[in-house]
């Protein structure tokens, strides 16, 4: 329990400086803004209690919006992945998530990027939405997610092919 917990906690600290001191930094002709800290959501395990996701996932948004001083928009978007994890989780991986046994490690690439995907689509649709609060600007809000969610979706993937343990 106690490595469970440490690697979660390091993992947090870890996407929250990343994202901080390096990604928000990197806005690209406007539209490209990198958020790997829903990396966090996305790899925490799935046996643990939906409730902790949730307040994990208020704490991640939080301390990005107190970083950037966006007003609790990543926080809303980060609690709204959280809460739609499972139907996602269900849509990427099917009978396997029923069976509660994905281990992200084991799973077909195809799969992982389509939870990845998806998730990250879902987040930057519901982050920018918030961000503009306008129909008038749909337009621009599906720009920005649609490029914000390649970049994003690119440097998941790069991330967890690089840090993930390799089972035998």
């Amino acid at each position: 329990m106690n490595n469970i917990f440490s690697v979660h906690t390091v993992r947090f600290i870890t996407l929250v400086i990343c994202q901080v001191l390096i990604l928000n930094h990197i806005n690209f002709m406007g539209y490209i803004n990198p958020y790997i800290y829903i990396l966090f959501i996305a790899l925490f395990p799935i046996k643990n209690s939906r409730i902790t996701l949730i307040v994990l996932s208020f704490l991640i948004g939080l301390t990005i919006d107190l970083f950037l001083d966006t007003g609790g928009i990543h926080a809303g978007a980060s609690v709204f992945i959280a809460y739609a994890r499972p139907v996602i989780l269900k849509t990427s991986f099917g009978t396997i998530y029923e069976h509660q046994s994905i281990k992200f490690n084991t799973v077909d690439f195809g799969s992982k990027l389509t939870y990845f995907a998806l998730l990250t689509v879902v987040h930057h649709l519901v982050l920018f939405s918030l961000e503009i609060f306008s129909f008038s600007k749909i337009l621009l809000v599906l720009q920005k997610t649609l490029f914000s969610s390649i970049f994003t979706i690119l440097l998941s993937v790069i991330i967890t092919i690089i840090f993930s343990r390799k089972s035998k």
